[in-house]
């Protein structure tokens, strides 16, 4: 029988998790909560880069990785074609289609942090949904604006910013009224895709916004590559019957 590493942190991972079996192992950083209703074995934390993992597949007897991790989680992705190369073990992939740009929108793309600040100078109340990153940058907002950052992890509010500790899927009527609440002029995120985070394209879109788009990291090919959870566990079912 195929036991399967599955590397998880998303919505996504954690609907594939819940069709494993008893001999898989769900993986997972570390950040957010750690799911205890799983039929699956839950396993939390690093493995050392692709030369610890391909230790563990080795160790563990895997005999299928599947990356389920954030389409921005570029490295995680790398070690896992990396060590599953080692290993000989096959490496699929969930990759779920970036968002697109529709009539109304103002996209603005960045490559990485610089440019993002730069698109970002002549705003006053920008959106950050980009994660923990920009928890790193607090010190330096420049005088003339007031962040608002949305992640997982709590902290302090200070003079010229508020983070907001929230986990998606967030809905379009949640999203219009904290939008008119904080009076945003811009909104910035990753292209991560899905329907769980999108509400706020829409809502940009509406209140007619534009948005600064960190671009998608190019990830490496692996043996499979599937659009849908759907499709990845149809393909799963007939891999190990």
């Amino acid at each position: 029988m195929t036991r399967v590493l599955l590397l998880g942190g998303t919505g996504d991972a954690l609907k594939i998790a819940r069709q494993l079996r008893p001999t898989d192992v769900y993986s997972l950083a570390g950040l957010g909560k750690v799911p205890d209703d799983l039929p699956c074995a839950v396993r939390v934390g690093g493995f050392g880069g692709s030369e610890g993992l391909a230790r563990y597949l080795d160790a563990e007897r895997i005999g299928l990785v599947i990356d389920a991790t954030h389409p921005y989680a570029a490295q995680i992705s790398a070690n896992a074609v990396h060590a599953c190369r080692a290993a000989g073990v096959q490496c699929w992939a969930l990759r779920r289609p970036a968002w697109q740009p529709q009539a109304g929108d103002d996209w603005r793309f960045v490559g990485d942090w610089h440019e993002l600040i730069a698109a970002l100078a002549a705003f006053r109340r920008p959106f950050f949904t980009l994660g923990r990153e920009p928890l790193a940058h607090l010190d330096d907002i420049p005088l003339h604006q007031f962040w608002t950052v949305r992640c997982l992890e709590s902290h302090a509010d200070t003079a010229r910013s508020r983070v907001i500790a929230a986990r998606g899927p967030f809905t379009l009527d949640g999203e219009r009224a904290l939008f008119a609440l904080q009076g945003f002029d811009v909104v910035v995120s990753k292209n991560s895709g899905g329907g769980a985070t999108e509400a706020k394209l829409d809502i940009a879109r509406e209140r007619g916004l534009p948005v600064v788009m960190l671009r998608r990291p190019v990830l490496p090919d692996v043996d499979r590559e599937f659009a849908t959870v759907a499709a990845l566990l149809d393909a799963l079912r007939a891999h190990r019957p």
